[in-house]
Order: C-alpha cells, then sequence, then structure tokens
C-alpha cells in the first residue's frame, strides 16, 4: 500500500462556523499482496502488509476523520434512505456463483468482462452461501457437516450493471454492508480493492474504471477460511491465520458470501460524506463531512435544520473546501426544547444538512439526513448514568441468525427476533462479537433498547493481539468503523473492545497495549465519548483500569465453582476498583428443550432457570456498583465442528430454540424477573 499524501491544512472562519479540510489521501489502483504462502490444504487468503483498506483517522479541522481506501468512510444509510441528490442502483438480485475451491479463478480470468459465466449457478444477493444447500441446517437432528455451509475457500459472484449517461460528472462507490469473511471486488476486470472483517460495510471508490452510458461487468471474489480440516474427523485439525479476526475457529457460525445489501452510489462531486450529530445540554453539535473531488474549490453555504420537535431553527454556515480535498463543517445549533431520548421515551429526530452553491443561496449541491437522540451518558459513584439517572442493564446477548437465511436476516425476521426483548422486558441487548446490520440499530433506537456493540476480536491470543496492535491494524480498523458507523445512534452506550482473549503474564504489556489502542481508536471518533467496556474471561483481569465499565463474563456453577461464588467474587472487583461500574457480559447454562427434571440436573429446563435465578438474585442485590446483567443467550445459536455435533452443532443456551423460537421454562423466569411488576 502507497503512503497516503501528507496532510496540507488551513482553517476558515466565518461569522457563524468554522471548517478546516485536508488533502484526500492517495489510493494504489491495485492492491500489494505481500509474499505469503498460500496451503494447499486448506486454502488460506493472502494479506498484506498492513489491513487492505488503509482505515486510519485524520485530524480535520478539530474533528478525527475515518478514511478507508483514500476516502472519507461515508455513511451506508443508501439501502432504507435515497437523498434526493443522489442516484442509488441496488445490487441485492440474482447474480451468477461458482464456487473456487481449488483458487482457480483469477488465473482463469474470472473477474474479466468477457469471461463467459452461462453454466455458473446462481444466487441470491443478500444470502449467505451457507444456506444454498444444506438440507436440515436449522435441524438438531440433521447429519453434521454435509453441504454448502461446509464449503469454504474462494467464491466467485458476478453480474452487470447498465451504467447511466448522465453518472459522467459524479463520484461513484459501490458500497456493501457485509461480505464474509472477506472480499475483493472487480469492475470490468479492474481491481477496486479488498475489504477484510465478516460483518462490517464498507464502500469502494469506482474511479477511473466506471464507463457510464455502458453495461459493465461487476466480479466479486469472496473468501472464507475452514474452520478445520476435517469437520468429521473425532478431533478435528482446527485451521488458523493469524492476520484474521477471529483467527481461529470461535463458537459461532461463520457465514460466507455477501450476506448483507450491496448497491452503487453516485454522488456529487462536491458530497456530503457523513454528518455526524451529538445533541445533549440542550445543544445540537453536528459536523459535516464533505468531500470535494473536483479540480476546483468549492465556496459555499452548508444549511443544518435540527428537524421537526427539536425546537431549533436552521443555522447556516460557510463552506469552503479546496479542490481534491475532504473538511469538516462544524454546526452548533440550540436545541433548547428537545425531547430527550431514553428507554421509557425513546424520542428521535431528524438532521439533515444541505449543501448550496454560492455565497448566496445559490443551487442545492448536496443534502444528507440523520436520526439521533438527545441523551447524556455518564458514570459516576460506580454506577452508569442517563441522564443524571443511575442505569440497569436487564439484558441478553444475541447473535445475528435464523435457520432460514443465516447471518443474511429479513426485516421480518429482525422485527420477530428482537421483539423478544419488548416481550421479555428487557432494555438492553449485546451484539456479541461483531457487528450487526443497521436495521439493528435502528431498531434500538426506535424500540428504546440499550445496546452494547463489539467487533470481531474474540480468543485471540498473545502472538496475535501483538501483531494486530504493532503491525496489521485490522482490529483497530474494526474499532474505528463501529464508532464511526454507528455514532449517531442514541441506544448505542456502550463500545465492547474484545471478548475472552488472552492475557500475558508479567503485567500483562501485550494485552494492555492492544486494549490501549481500541480504547484510544474508538474515543477518537466518537463526540459523545461512551464508555469503552470488553467481556473478559476473568474477574482479575490486569486491565480493567483502562475500562469505563468492568466487564466480565461467568460461568460459576457451570464450567467452574459454585453459583454462590458470584456475589463475592463482585464484592472483591468493586473493592479494587470502587468508582468503576461493573457489568456481568455473559453468564448462562444449557438446557434441551422439552428436558425437564431437578434444578440440580444439567440439560433441564429447570436447571437453566434455577441457575439464571440464583445469578440474578446476586447481582441485582449490589445494584448499587452493579451496572446490569446479560444473560447468555437469547435464542440457541449454530456453531461449527468440535461443538455439539451430537446437536448438528446447535448450542442449547438460549431462551429460545433455534428453529422453532419456542420458549423454555428460563424464558418465564427471565420476564418474571426483570419485570417483577409486568409492565
Amino acid at each position: 500500500m502507497t503512503e497516503s499524501i501528507p496532510p496540507s491544512r488551513r482553517t476558515v472562519v466565518a461569522a457563524i462556523g468554522a471548517l478546516g479540510f485536508v488533502a484526500l489521501p492517495a489510493w494504489p489502483a491495485t492492491a500489494q499482496d505481500a509474499n505469503t504462502p498460500v496451503l494447499e490444504t486448506p486454502v488460506l487468503d493472502t494479506h498484506p502488509a498492513t489491513e487492505p483498506s488503509g482505515t486510519h483517522v485524520r485530524d480535520v479541522g478539530g474533528t478525527n476523520v475515518v478514511f478507508q481506501y483514500g476516502a472519507v468512510l461515508p455513511a451506508f444509510d443508501g439501502w432504507r434512505t435515497h437523498e434526493p441528490t443522489r442516484d442509488y442502483l441496488s445490487l441485492d438480485r440474482k447474480w451468477r456463483f461458482r464456487f473456487d475451491p481449488a483458487d482457480q479463478g483469477l488465473d482463469e480470468g474470472w473477474q474479466l468482462a468477457h469471461h463467459d459465466d452461462r453454466a455458473w449457478g446462481r444466487i441470491d444477493v443478500p444470502a449467505a452461501w451457507d444456506l444454498l444447500d444444506t438440507p436440515g441446517f436449522g435441524s438438531q437432528d440433521a447429519p453434521f457437516a454435509k453441504g454448502t455451509a461446509f464449503s469454504d475457500g474462494y467464491a466467485w459472484y458476478r453480474t452487470t450493471v447498465d451504467v447511466p449517461a448522465s453518472w459522467r460528472a459524479r463520484h461513484i462507490r459501490i458500497a456493501f454492508l457485509a461480505a464474509g469473511y472477506s472480499a475483493e471486488v472487480w469492475l470490468d476486470g479492474r481491481h477496486l480493492g479488498k475489504h477484510e472483517g465478516a460483518n462490517s460495510p464498507f464502500a469502494l471508490p469506482v474511479a477511473g474504471a466506471l464507463r457510464p452510458g455502458t453495461r459493465q461487468t461487476l466480479a466479486v471474489r469472496v473468501f472464507r477460511r475452514a474452520s478445520y480440516t476435517d469437520y468429521t474427523a473425532a478431533a478435528p485439525q482446527p485451521v488458523t491465520d493469524d492476520h484474521e479476526l477471529p483467527y481461529k475457529p470461535v463458537d459461532y457460525w461463520p457465514y460466507a458470501g455477501l450476506t448483507r445489501s450491496a448497491w452503487i452510489e453516485a454522488v456529487p462531486q462536491v458530497t456530503i460524506a457523513k454528518l455526524l450529530v451529538a445533541g445533549a445540554g440542550g445543544r445540537l453539535d453536528a459536523r459535516a463531512v464533505v468531500e470535494n473531488r473536483s479540480d476546483v474549490d468549492f465556496d459555499g453555504r452548508l444549511t443544518l435544520d435540527p428537524g421537526r420537535g427539536s425546537g431549533g431553527r436552521p443555522v447556516v454556515v460557510a463552506a469552503r473546501i479546496a479542490a481534491r480535498s475532504a473538511g469538516v463543517v462544524r454546526v452548533p445549533v440550540p436545541v433548547p426544547h428537545a425531547p430527550r431520548w431514553s428507554p421509557a421515551a425513546p424520542h428521535l429526530l431528524t438532521a439533515r444538512a444541505t449543501l448550496t452553491a454560492g455565497r448566496h443561496f445559490g443551487p442545492r449541491v448536496d443534502t444528507l439526513s440523520t436520526r439521533y437522540g438527545v441523551r447524556e451518558l455518564s458514570i459516576s459513584d460506580a454506577q452508569l448514568k442517563l441522564d443524571g439517572k443511575p442505569l440497569f442493564l436487564k439484558g441478553l446477548n444475541w447473535h445475528e441468525e435464523t435457520a432460514a437465511h443465516g447471518r443474511a436476516m429479513t426485516p421480518a425476521e429482525y422485527d420477530r427476533e428482537l421483539g423478544h426483548l419488548t416481550r421479555l422486558g428487557a432494555n438492553f441487548v449485546r451484539n456479541c462479537v461483531y457487528n450487526r446490520h443497521p436495521y439493528v440499530y435502528d431498531w434500538a433506537d426506535e424500540h428504546g433498547v440499550l445496546v452494547m456493540d463489539d467487533i470481531d476480536t474474540m480468543w485471540l491470543n498473545t502472538a496475535q493481539e501483538k501483531l494486530q496492535t504493532e503491525r496489521y491494524g485490522l482490529a483497530r480498523a474494526l474499532a474505528l468503523t463501529m464508532a464511526w458507523n454507528q455514532h449517531n445512534h442514541p441506544s448505542v452506550i456502550l463500545w465492547g473492545l474484545q471478548n475472552e482473549s488472552e492475557i500475558d503474564t508479567g503485567g500483562a504489556p501485550v494485552y494492555r497495549a492492544w486494549l490501549a489502542d481500541l480504547k484510544a481508536a474508538v474515543k477518537a471518533v466518537d463526540l459523545t465519548a461512551r464508555p469503552v467496556t470488553w467481556a473478559s474471561n476473568t474477574s482479575n483481569d490486569p486491565a480493567f483500569d483502562l475500562a469505563d465499565v468492568i466487564g466480565f463474563n461467568e460461568y460459576f456453577g457451570y464450567f467452574y465453582g459454585k453459583d454462590a461464588d458470584l456475589g463475592p467474587t463482585l464484592d472483591a472487583v468493586h473493592a479494587k476498583y470502587p468508582d468503576k461500574p461493573i457489568l456481568i457480559t455473559e453468564n448462562g447454562t444449557w438446557a434441551i428443550a422439552g428436558t425437564h427434571g431437578p434444578a440440580t440436573t444439567q440439560g433441564t429446563e429447570e436447571w437453566q432457570a434455577s441457575s439464571f435465578t440464583a445469578h440474578w438474585a446476586q447481582v441485582t442485590a449490589r445494584s448499587a456498583f452493579v451496572a446490569g446483567f446479560t444473560y447468555w443467550v437469547l435464542k440457541d445459536y449454530k456453531q461449527r465442528a468440535g461443538y455439539n455435533q451430537d446437536y448438528n452443532g446447535i448450542s442449547v443456551m438460549g431462551l429460545v430454540t433455534f428453529t422453532e423460537e419456542r420458549p423454555k421454562l428460563v424464558y418465564d423466569v427471565f420476564r418474571k424477573a426483570v419485570n417483577p411488576r409486568g409492565r
């Protein structure tokens, strides 16, 4: 990867606003892979010296801005909202599809426009190829290790797009909400870029590859690493890759393919790439990140409307952006009468930025809107507070998948699954170990459900933590993009940095450096300074001093110890960190639906319910310093080899079953415990 152009910066101060800009960074036309050896069996992907998207932060006029692929990381609202100044071309359709187990496609030109793909199969986008042909995927009784759910390595997608001639004067990007695990994209054989990370959106600038007024071929090569060398072996051998996140098999299903929506977006040469907002203290702090892709300086105005119901009026400021630069226009807007957002009253507002040319309100150039809520998070007296009032988080972990569609869930499936949260009386969900579809954050905003957002940093060992911090940087990139993409959602109250990763000895220098790096990343771009936490595998984590909220997973009475050990453990942590709130990020046990017996017998629904009750009581008795409890897990979930093969890889730790979503006994016990008055 080439080095970015050093930033050149100047600040323009107007009577009612301030703005700064930097030159847009250079980006290579072709990804350059390091000489990483590729094993014949199983296939491993190649990696450049650093993560392939070039994710980094630049200070632009006092605002930290995230860049990828030589451009500002844009808003990804095009899946649901179409701005009147932009054109959109959906890529949600049937694509040509072919597995490439021998990694021959690139050499044979499968990325080229003239390649004959008429004999290829077809697949929906979005979809997980796991469900392409895997009968009984969601059944506990089906045979394990059968079907495309176990097809790993490379697979190719191809489609054609008719590019409107009117796009000649536009800046074009191709947006993908997710591609698992990694994806490389070509347009008519021209390589646009590569992305790593199965659950993070990305947008590739098309630059000189687009030919408006013609039909062009879009090709995507998606890669998923095998989890094991042999899924049917009695003791399967794991397949690892130190650069990937997660780097080894974990206990949830790694769905593959173009699992979320994709589209092409044509925006003006001068465009509002991102609108950051933070509402608190009777004021809306809005920052419009503007890209000028043209060869001439832009001199205009930006109007920020805080939205109907905010009590504020539109504010106009100067917007001056040098050619081939990115700038930030900061607009403080009084909103003294804006309603507060809270779980009890999730009031949402919509802010809109409008860019116009000239100093006297010339023609409209671009618009961008975003929803937001006015609320303030704080920590004091060992409590997590919302608008000065203590919060107690009654939460659930949740994996994003269904038996019918894997991670490519439909809106109806999201509504059905997330609806359990409100029916149960929960006010909190942990997006355990990866980012979710934007639909989830919108749903949480609308329904007043608080969110802890996580990234894919699960079960790293010291060597991988060191690699990520000192060289590869994918963990940092995922942390940055998480905080940037979810910035405006009032429901998101906690940034989760890792799950159950290794702690080195001797004061944990590697572990601490890694967490400090991730914390610095999210803090750099979050204007609201949300607290950071993580799901530690121990209550004696030597880096808890770095956390704003202490989080750890505990399985007393299941994996170790007794149920009654939790209370003394919480007391000991509080004694060591008396000013920090504590969050139980995981606790749960298992039950096979329909299995009943004594509460002392593992695997019965009674045992699962009794264990929850014992842990819940110890947590709620310490609500003066324990911020909440997050049950593992809302729904039974799929796992690959090495886990629950007798049940077709289905973990049975959920409140409801995997396919039918049938409640177990613990479902009603949880509902009554968290909502004792039935409200």
